[in-house]
């Protein structure tokens, strides 16, 4: 076999193997319309049933770099994937389908928002809002705008993350907390099915010239 087309066919098995589980950051409302007491969250996206034991959320304030506030979190992700953390008020939170109710509040842009493992390795990270020069960036790549208030800012596909919040982020009108703010939440298999396409043109090519 051509070694081209053998290094090709590896390349493909690759790609349509199974991704490793993540548990990613899915969206977050952390200015909401009127107050904030009750009202915001952080959502995750990950494998069903898997532990969130030991994980943390923390807040890296873009004027200095201090932490905080950081979130110890418990439980396990639902069937759906999504997961929400939600701010409580007096032991409620008016946020639907929390998942678990934290005493938090995240500022506004620009800060960020940091995910770690019980390993304390970082998991994910979202910054958003416009860093001046001398503000600390704890996100990934560049970062995602700041919404108006009431609005969240939400990932593009829940299983996607490619190390850039500016392009895996975008702004929710209204907000999703616990579902998938589009019907192609989490990416859609279309994009392997393209790979395939091409390939399937270059072996025909590679073949024809043999």
């Amino acid at each position: 076999m051509n070694p081209t087309r053998t290094l090709l066919a590896i390349a493909l098995l690759g790609a349509a193997s199974p991704a490793a589980a993540l548990t990613l950051l899915s969206e977050v409302l952390y200015d909401a319309a009127g107050a904030d007491d009750g009202a915001v969250f952080v959502e995750l996206y990950g494998e069903a049933g898997s532990s969130l034991e030991g994980w943390t959320l923390e807040g890296v304030n873009g004027a200095g770099g201090a932490v905080g506030p950081v979130l110890a979190l418990v439980g396990a992700i639902p069937a759906d994937g999504f997961w929400v953390v939600a701010d409580e008020s007096a032991g409620a939170t008016g946020v639907t389908g929390a998942d678990l109710l934290l005493d938090f509040d995240f500022q506004n842009g620009p800060d960020s928002v940091v995910l770690r493992d019980p390993l304390g390795a970082i998991a994910d990270a979202l910054g958003y809002g416009v860093f001046g020069a001398g503000d600390v960036f704890a996100g990934e790549g560049s970062p995602a705008p700041d919404p108006p208030a009431g609005q969240s800012l939400a990932r593009l596909f829940a299983n996607v993350d490619t190390n850039d919040n500016a392009a895996d982020w975008m702004v929710l009108e209204t907000p999703t907390p616990g579902s998938g703010p589009l019907a192609v939440v989490p990416e859609p298999a279309g994009a392997l099915l393209l790979l395939l396409a091409c390939s399937s043109v270059l072996m025909r090519r590679w073949s024809e010239s043999d």
